[in-house]
Parts: C-alpha cells; sequence; structure tokens
C-alpha cells in the first residue's frame, strides 16, 4: 500500500512537471504584441493636432473657389457721347462714341455733300454764361480724323469754362452739331486770388514773413529798408488783406453806428524760369522754389506800380526783364 502510494505522487509530479515545461514553451513561442494599432492611434492624434492648430485661424467665413475673371470693358457703349475732362490749367481732354446708325442716317440725309464735309470738334469758351449754342465768348474749329475717338485740346487760356461740339462742317461753312460735351472749368495757372478771412494772419506775423521774403531780417545790412517796410506794413500802405486797409474817401459815420466798409486789394505776381537762374523783383533778389516758379504778395493801394521782373541765367551771359504795370484807383 505504502509502495502504490510512493508510485502515484511520483507519478503527480512527472505529470506537474511535463504541465510546467508546456506552459514555459507557450510562453516562450507566443508573439510578441503588435504596434499596429499604437501607430494608428498616434496618426490619429497626429490629425486632431493639425485641427485644432488650423481652428486658430478659422474666422468663420466659408472660402469659395475664385470667380471668373472679369472681362475687359467694352469698347463701345451703343449710344451718342462725348465727354469733356481737364488736364491741367491749360489742356482739355475730349473722347467720344458715335453709332454706325447716327452716320448712316447722316450719310443719307446729306446725299452727296456726305463725301465732302470734314468732322470737326468745335471748341466754345462759355464761362460764366448758361450756354445755348449761339452765346459763346468765342469758338475755334479742330479739325479731327474720321477714326478718331479722342482728342487733346490746347485751350489757350486757364481759369475758362470750355464745352465741344462734335460734328460736320459742310462745304459751304454750315455746322451740323452731331453731340454736345458737358462744360468744364480749367484751373488757374497761379495762386487762387479768392482769399478767405477766417485764416488772415496777424499783421506782426505778415511782417515778419514778408521781411524774411525779401532778406529783412533784423540782421539784414539793409536795416533801413527793412524799418521803412515795417512803418509802410501798419501805416496802411502796405498790409496783409483784411487786417489795414484803403479806404473809401467818404466822410467817416460817427463811431458809436454799427455799419462799416473796408476794401483792400493785393497783388499776386508769379513765373517760373530755370531751377538753377538767379531772379530779381525790384532790383531785390527773391528764391525760387525747386522747380524754378515763384510767387509774390503785394499790398496794392491807389497809384501805379511798377514791378520790374529781371532773370539771369546761372552762366551770367543772358537775361530777360519783364515789367508789369498796374494802376489802382479807389473811388
Amino acid at each position: 500500500m505504502a509502495m502504490l502510494n510512493r508510485i502515484k505522487t511520483k507519478l503527480k509530479k512527472i505529470a506537474q512537471k511535463k504541465s510546467g515545461l508546456k506552459a514555459a514553451k507557450e510562453v516562450s513561442t507566443r508573439k510578441a504584441p503588435s504596434k499596429e494599432p499604437e501607430r494608428v492611434r498616434g496618426q490619429a492624434l497626429g490629425i486632431q493636432e493639425m485641427t485644432v492648430e488650423k481652428s486658430k485661424f478659422y474666422t468663420g467665413q466659408v472660402v469659395r473657389a475664385p470667380r471668373a475673371m472679369p472681362q475687359d470693358l467694352p469698347a463701345k457703349y451703343g449710344q451718342d457721347k462725348i465727354v469733356l475732362q481737364v488736364r491741367d490749367p491749360w489742356w482739355i481732354h475730349a473722347y467720344w462714341e458715335l453709332q454706325d446708325s447716327t452716320l448712316e442716317r447722316l450719310r443719307n440725309e446729306l446725299k452727296d455733300e456726305f463725301h465732302q464735309v470734314r468732322r470737326i470738334l468745335r471748341v466754345y469758351d462759355v464761362s460764366n454764361i448758361i450756354f445755348n449754342g449761339k452765346n459763346a465768348h468765342r469758338s475755334f474749329d479742330i479739325y479731327i480724323h474720321d477714326y478718331s475717338s479722342n482728342w487733346y485740346i490746347d485751350t489757350g487760356g486757364p481759369g475758362r469754362s470750355w464745352c465741344v461740339d462734335l460734328g460736320l462742317l459742310l462745304p459751304g461753312g454750315r455746322f451740323i452739331t452731331i453731340v454736345r460735351s458737358n462744360t468744364v472749368l480749367t484751373p488757374l495757372e497761379g495762386p487762387s486770388r479768392i482769399t478767405d478771412e477766417e485764416w488772415m494772419i496777424p499783421e506782426d506775423m505778415f511782417a515778419r514773413l514778408y521781411g524774411m521774403g525779401f532778406g529783412f531780417g533784423r540782421s539784414s545790412p539793409v536795416g533801413k529798408a527793412a524799418e521803412r517796410m515795417r512803418r509802410e506794413l501798419f501805416s496802411g500802405i502796405l498790409a496783409s488783406p483784411g487786417i489795414t486797409s484803403v479806404t473809401s474817401p467818404a466822410k467817416r459815420i460817427p463811431k458809436e453806428r454799427k455799419f462799416w466798409l473796408i476794401v483792400n486789394t493785393e497783388l499776386i505776381v508769379y513765373g517760373a524760369t530755370e531751377p538753377d537762374a538767379r531772379v530779381f523783383v525790384q532790383g531785390r533778389e527773391i528764391k525760387l522754389r525747386p522747380d524754378g516758379t515763384f510767387s509774390l504778395r503785394f499790398a496794392l493801394p491807389d497809384g501805379k506800380q511798377v514791378i520790374p521782373v529781371k532773370g539771369v541765367s546761372s552762366d551770367n551771359l543772358e537775361e530777360r526783364t519783364i515789367t508789369p504795370i498796374v494802376t489802382k484807383e479807389t473811388k
């Protein structure tokens, strides 16, 4: 019996030993867990981070596909029209369009004369008037080509109003207007003659500026001239507009009355020359702007003003003198 128990115990140990060896073999031959799910999870996290990063710049607007490129402006608009515009004080520019049907109608109306007509621009000076086609101050004609569609026009004078007719000039001198332009006003070539009292400077400041313009500083050797200028400025002979003025010689009204009248005038002299030239006004040299232009303001008292302006070339070989003479009479 004891022998039988020992044999059972031994067999049990052998069975346990075999079972342990089998388990160890299974452990050794089992594959390592795959890393593929971790890589997939990493990619997903990366996409999420990119989405979050992009969301910082999201404005709430939906980005649409770019639109088609805009088309070029049409060469014609199918109407008879002429438009006038200002280029500078001396030049204006006109551009126009005529329909083929309009020219065909004129061809049928004029018959054989149509082949002898000249196409022209008739330019009218309509300054300060309501133009009715016949009351222009003056006019001049410009012959143009049949296939022209725009033209630069030299008006010959700044500060004027202009209107232009495009039409046909017949051999006998009759003019047929096809289309009339708008009216434009060319600017003045120099400083405006219109002054605003709101921006007038104090008398002492005007005196200093006027003196500096002619070199009449306190340290200038022409101190006597500066003193004479100062006396003239504050005596009314020379004055800034609206400060010291020439009044009418009529009898003065008592001070207690509030009604009053002051009239003043001034003169602006302006011009241009070579930037390196020298310019003298009434014998005194003035400073030119970098482009060679200059402008001076003068008070204009009663009497005759003679203002010689002399220009001398930089090499002193040439000189020219222009002398404006202005007469004023206050009544």
